[in-house]
Formats: structure tokens, sequence, C-alpha cells
């Protein structure tokens, strides 16, 4: 437990450890699961959840930067993980090059330049395809005939193939197949410059939680060159999952835990008055009498101000004692206040669960219009630490 001035994150190693061999079931043996701790683990602590993970037996580890991959091979190597292979997603820029070696770290590329740019500061490099993504990656055909003539003069050893679907939250997308037969054909290519990559992945959390697509593809794809196939999962890791569009049914989303509990303490109780305003722009005024908490939290610590409340429009809840207090009027930059009327004892000092068991990240997004992922990157409770 780690505190910050007013808040703090609790993270539990048994449910982040429990997600993980979910989504190795889900996967299958055939296939591989990468590790997304990007963003600080989705806020959770990178360091911390990449020793849980490699303790759950977790090999590969996905980062955006090398700045982030520098902080996670220092923990695992503490740890004992000295084999774990990282994998810098967005690969490296001219001033974080020698840090990127210096720790072992594995980049993703897609361009000549960054190629160049390697040199021989990396022993092996992982290659990302557009197939409709159309963000990062190199272009089946000509350009990527290109970029792979360059890591072969270049004497780099591709270590990877990798391409990211556009339209995963989708059942039975077309764009998908689409992309599907993209990638067989860029893998195909790649083949027949010569080059044996040693991994094949492509996918993502909700593509592992999708009942409808055959898993089995990618390991197929991957054997056609002699490779293991990979599947990269983030959200799923710390115990949620976007909803699949036209699906019939969840493959992992019902056997998911949350991983994050963030907490605050109540710093007072007031007794509010009949007629009394709370918060800015009084948008909400006491129609019967009220006991009322202070949380010292708010929109600059990550609770969303559209968790606010009026007296027509609810908003979002904390728990305290383990009974539901609704959030009161607006939320403001560091202070919240929460009804506590119907919490029997309720006081200064009680423990207030912000998100967590009875509020989630997917109460949260759903209030606030948008998804888990930016709930959980919003949360600035402190640095984590396991319990």
């Amino acid at each position: 437990m780690a505190a910050s001035v007013s808040s703090w994150i609790e993270v539990s190693e048994a449910r982040l450890q429990a997600n993980f061999r979910v989504l190795v079931e889900a996967a299958g043996a055939e296939t591989d699961v990468l590790a997304v701790v990007k963003a600080n683990a989705y806020e959770h602590g990178a360091e911390v959840c990449s020793v849980a993970l490699a303790r759950a037996g977790a090999q590969w580890f996905g980062v955006a930067e090398v700045a982030e991959g520098v902080r996670v091979r220092r923990a695992l190597d503490a740890a004992g993980f000295a084999d774990a292979r990282i994998l810098v997603m967005l690969g490296a820029t001219s001033t974080d090059v020698a840090a990127m070696a210096g720790a072992g770290l594995i980049p993703v590329v897609w361009t000549g330049r960054q190629v160049q740019l390697l040199g021989q500061s990396a022993k092996r490099v992982h290659l990302e395809v557009d197939t409709g993504m159309g963000r990062q990656g190199v272009r089946p055909g000509a350009e990527l005939d290109a970029v792979l003539d360059q890591i072969a003069a270049a004497g780099l050893e591709l270590d990877g193939v990798m391409t990211h679907f556009c339209a995963a939250e989708v059942a039975g997308s077309a764009k998908t197949r689409d992309q599907e037969r993209q990638f067989a054909q860029a893998v195909a290519q790649v083949q027949s410059k010569g080059f044996a990559p040693k991994w094949v992945h492509a996918g993502s959390s909700s593509s592992v939680d999708d009942p409808q697509r055959d898993t089995m593809w990618l390991a197929e794809l991957a054997k056609t060159v002699g490779a293991r196939a990979m599947v990269r999962t983030g959200i799923a890791l710390y115990g949620y999952c976007l909803p699949i569009e036209g699906e019939a049914g969840a493959r992992i989303r019902g056997e998911l835990q949350p991983v994050m509990t963030w907490k605050t303490r109540v710093l007072n109780v007031r007794e509010g008055v009949v007629g009394e305003t709370i918060g800015y722009n009084a948008t909400f005024t006491a129609e019967k009498p009220m006991r009322l908490a202070l949380m010292p939290v708010g929109y600059s610590d990550g609770l969303r101000r559209e968790l606010s409340s009026t007296n027509a429009k609810p908003g979002g809840w904390v728990m305290i004692r383990g009974e539901r207090a609704a959030i009161v009027g607006r939320i403001s930059m560091n202070l919240t206040m929460v009804d506590v009327s119907a919490i029997e004892g309720a006081r200064g000092g009680d423990e207030v669960v912000v998100l967590g068991d009875g509020v989630t990240a997917d109460d949260h997004a759903r209030i606030a219009g948008t998804i888990s992922y930016e709930i959980l990157c919003g949360v600035r409770g402190g640095t984590a630490k396991d319990l």
C-alpha cells in the first residue's frame, strides 16, 4: 500500500496471476501470451505487475517506450527473471537507442529509417505490418520488400512479425478477416525473402475473448514459417475486456477479476440542511436532511468529472463500509462529496473504495461515456504496491 497525499492504489497479485492463467488457457497450448504492461501497466504499476506476471509464467512483456522497458527490465532482473523478453512497441528514437541496447530490449520497426537508426545497437527486431489499422506498420508489397532488404543489409535478426487488428471488438468482422488474409500474405512475403522469424503475433484481449474466432488460425500461420504464435493481451490482465459487438457469448470475460482497488479516506462528515446547495454551480440542492462525507479526491486524481450528479441526474458512487455512497454535486479538482445518510456509523477516517469491488472501471466508463482503458489509465492514486 503506497499512499499519495490523498489516496492510494492496491494491486492484487493473486487476481493478476489468475487473469493471466485464464488468458493462457483461452489462447491455447500453441499460442503464447505477451503481457502488455505499457502506460505503467494501465496505472497498476508496471514494475510490480511485471514481476507478478513473471512469477505466473509470463515470458514476454510489451511496453510502449524504451524508458518503460528499462524500468521493467530492472525490476525483472532484480526478481530473478533476467531471461524475460521485453518488446518496445513504439520502437526507439535516436536519444534512447543506447538505453534500449543496454537493457536488452527488442524494438518494433516498420520503416527503413528506424532500421538505419538502430545500426548495430539491436541484435533482433520485430517488424510490424499494417494490414488495415492505418496507424503504424509497413504496408505489404513494395514497402515491405524495401524494409526487409534494409533489415538484411543491417545484419539484424528478424525475430518476429506482427500486426494489429482495428475491429477486434466486432464478432465475425469482415475487416478482421481481411486483415488476417493480408497478414498471411505478408508472412509469406517475409519468408520468400529468406527470413525465418521465431514469432508471429497478432490479436489483443478482445481477440482472445471473442468466442466466434478460431484462435488456431494464428498458430497455423506461424507454423508456415516454423515460428511460434503469440497474442498481445493488456486490459484483460487487469480484469476488464470491452464488449464484443454481435457476440453470442464471451469466452473469458466472466472469469476475469479486477486487479486494482483505488482507495481514500473520509475527511469529515457533515449534516446537510434542507435547501442547502452542494458544490460548484449549485447543481445539487438538499431536498431532505442528509449526511455528507467529504473525500480528498477529485478529477486531478482521475475521478472523472462526468461522474458528478444533479437532483435530476444521478452520477457515480463509491463504497464505504461495504455500501454504496452516491456522489453528490460536482466533482472538484481535489474534493468530492458523497451521501452517507443510509450508512450507519460512517465517520471521518473511514476507508473509501473509489474503484474496486462494488464499483468498477466499467461502471465509471458507462457513466462517463468512455471505456475502461481510459478510466484505469487516468487514475493517479500513488505508486501501486502488491498486496
